[in-house]
C-alpha cells in the first residue's frame, strides 16, 4: 500500500470491500431464504460483482501490482460460478433421435399488449412451429387463447379463476400428468410421464413464484425501497418452499426427469441449487455465451432445462426472439 499513490489506495480500499462482498455472497447458493431472508437479494448481485472484480484484476495487472491477488483468488474461489455467468464450451451435436425439448415463457401471447405487436402469438406459433421441439414446455399459456399446436398429446393446467396457464406438449405419447398446485400464487409447476420406444421420462414444467417487479416501470427510490425489500424477501421465501414441494415430489419417482421453466431466479441462487442436484444445466453442458433469457439490460438467465445426469446433453440454443420478455431455449438431449 506504501507504494500505491493516493488515487490507488483508494481504489483497493473499494477493491478489498467488493472482494469481500462478492466472497460473502456465494453462501448465498447454499442458503435457503427461509434462513436468512436476505439471502436472495445478496445472490442477484453475483453477476455484477463478479464483473466489477474482474475489472480490478486487469486494472491491477496492467499497473503491474500485486494487488491483483485478491479479486483473483476470491474469483477463483467461485470458479463453480463461472459456467453460469458465460459457457465457452458449446456442443453441436445433431443426432436425428435425439430429443428436442424447449422451454418458453410466452408471457400469455402478449394478451395485455406490453409489445407494440397485433400478431405475436401467430409469431410465436410460427417460431415454435419452424423449430419442432420434440416437447414443448410452455408458461404463461392463456387458457382462452386458441393456438394451433398440432402436437398429438398435451397436458394443459389452468388454476382455477387464474388468467395464468402451463402446458406441455409432446409429440411422444404422455401417460401420466399432473399439477402440484401451489398455493397462494398464479404460479405452478406441473409434470409428464412421456414414453419414447421403451423409455419413461418425466418432465416438470415449472415456474417459480415471480416478485412482481418491472425493471423498466419499477420506481426505484428511498420512499419505497424499504417496501421493495420486503416484497422481493417474501417472493424469495415463497420460491423457497415451492422448491421444497417439487423436491418431495421428485423424490417419488422411479425413472429419469428433466426440469424446464422460468425459475425467475439466477443461477447463483438457493432455489437453483437445490434443482439442479444430482441434475446437469443444459447451457452449461452445451450453451455459448452469457445465455441471457430475460428481456433486460444486463445479461439475465433465469430459464433453464435441467437434466438428469444419464441425459446427454447434445445441444443447447437461446434463440433470440423478441416476441415475450422471455427468449425460449431448447436442448437436444438423448436418453436412450
Amino acid at each position: 500500500m506504501k507504494k500505491l499513490s493516493l488515487i490507488d489506495k483508494f481504489l483497493f480500499l473499494v477493491n478489498s470491500l467488493l472482494a469481500t462482498i462478492l466472497l460473502t455472497s456465494y453462501l448465498s447458493y447454499y442458503i435457503s431464504p427461509n434462513t436468512i431472508s436476505i439471502i436472495g437479494i445478496v445472490s442477484l448481485s453475483i453477476p455484477f460483482l463478479i464483473i466489477i472484480n474482474l475489472f480490478f484484476v486487469v486494472y491491477w495487472l496492467l499497473k503491474l501490482k500485486k494487488q491483483f491477488l485478491l479479486s483473483l483468488i476470491v474469483l477463483l474461489i467461485g470458479y463453480q460460478y463461472f459456467n453460469s455467468f458465460y459457457n465457452f464450451n458449446e456442443k453441436k451435436i445433431l443426432l436425428n433421435d435425439d430429443v428436442k425439448i424447449m422451454s418458453y415463457n410466452v408471457r400469455l401471447f402478449n394478451v395485455f399488449k406490453s409489445i407494440n405487436d397485433q400478431n405475436i402469438d401467430q409469431k410465436i406459433y410460427a417460431f415454435i412451429n419452424k423449430k419442432q421441439p420434440d416437447i414443448l414446455c410452455i408458461q404463461e399459456y392463456p387458457p382462452s387463447k386458441k393456438i394451433g399446436f398440432t402436437y398429438p398429446y398435451k397436458y394443459v393446467k389452468v388454476r382455477e379463476k387464474s388468467y395464468l396457464g402451463h402446458a406441455i406438449f409432446s409429440k411422444y405419447k404422455i401417460v401420466n400428468y399432473g399439477s402440484l398446485n401451489f398455493s397462494n400464487t398464479n404460479n405452478n409447476a406441473i409434470f409428464a410421464d412421456i414414453v419414447k420406444n421403451n423409455d419413461t421420462i418425466r418432465v416438470y414444467n415449472i415456474h417459480l413464484q415471480s416478485m412482481g417487479i418491472n425493471p423498466k416501470e419499477e420506481e426505484i427510490s428511498q420512499k419505497n425501497g424499504e417496501k421493495l425489500r420486503v416484497r422481493v424477501e417474501k417472493g424469495f421465501k415463497t420460491q423457497a418452499n415451492q422448491v421444497e414441494l417439487i423436491k418431495l415430489h421428485m423424490a417419488k419417482i422411479g425413472y429419469k426427469s428433466i426440469v424446464c421453466g422460468d425459475f425467475n431466479n439466477t443461477a447463483y441462487s438457493w432455489v437453483y441449487h437445490e434443482l439442479k442436484e444430482h441434475k446437469n444445466d443444459a447451457f452449461e453442458v452445451a450453451g455459448k455465451g452469457f445465455g441471457k433469457t430475460y428481456d433486460f439490460a444486463f445479461p439475465l438467465r433465469i430459464d433453464f432445462i435441467l437434466t438428469d445426469k444419464d441425459i446427454i446433453v447434445n445441444n443447447f440454443k437461446t434463440y433470440d426472439v423478441k416476441y415475450s420478455d422471455h427468449y425460449p431455449i431448447m436442448a437436444r438431449v438423448n436418453f436412450e
